[in-house]
């Protein structure tokens, strides 16, 4: 007698495919807040098989923020204008400007690869996620701020 075969339906499936783990991203970016306007570039690198987190945020000729670590060692923050120096265990711990709230590296991929987040709005999506994504926080001197960030370039590792 020969086994029956159950094809799988094509949702299952696609679910069942490993979803990127690591990949490096840069975005141009800009601010609007009522202590002023701001513009540079993020970069970003995200492994969330090991928690790891790497972000840089420049305006014109200055490093505004820098932001590394991992779930293993805890991560650190560093903010050159307001000197802040501050390590934590968790990625929550850390206050980062510029960003909506992100607990850990899963958080950070979802943000960048589906646009999904507290606040945060996506669109012009292509394969690799949404091109333009925009969302209200705070600037680093904790005043309400609109952020705006479109992608340039990604590289899956």
């Amino acid at each position: 007698m020969m086994p029956m075969l159950l094809p799988f339906p094509p949702a299952l499936i696609a679910q069942e495919q490993p979803q990127r783990q690591a990949f490096r991203v840069l975005y141009d970016w800009g601010f609007a807040s009522p202590s002023g306007e701001g513009k540079g570039t993020l970069a970003v690198l995200v492994d969330t098989s090991t928690d790891k987190v790497v972000i840089e945020l420049h305006a014109i000729g200055e490093r505004l923020m820098l932001l590394e670590g991992n779930g293993e060692s805890g991560y650190r923050l560093l903010i050159p204008r307001n000197a802040v120096d501050e390590r934590a265990t968790a990625l929550s711990d850390l206050p980062t400007p510029y960003l909506p709230t992100i607990s850990s590296a899963a958080d950070l991929a979802r943000l960048l690869l589906e646009g999904s987040g507290p606040g945060v709005k996506a669109s012009q999506r292509d394969s690799k996620g949404p091109k333009r994504l925009r969302w209200d926080g705070k600037d680093d001197m904790g005043e309400q701020c609109t952020v705006w960030l479109k992608r340039t370039r990604f590289e899956a590792m």
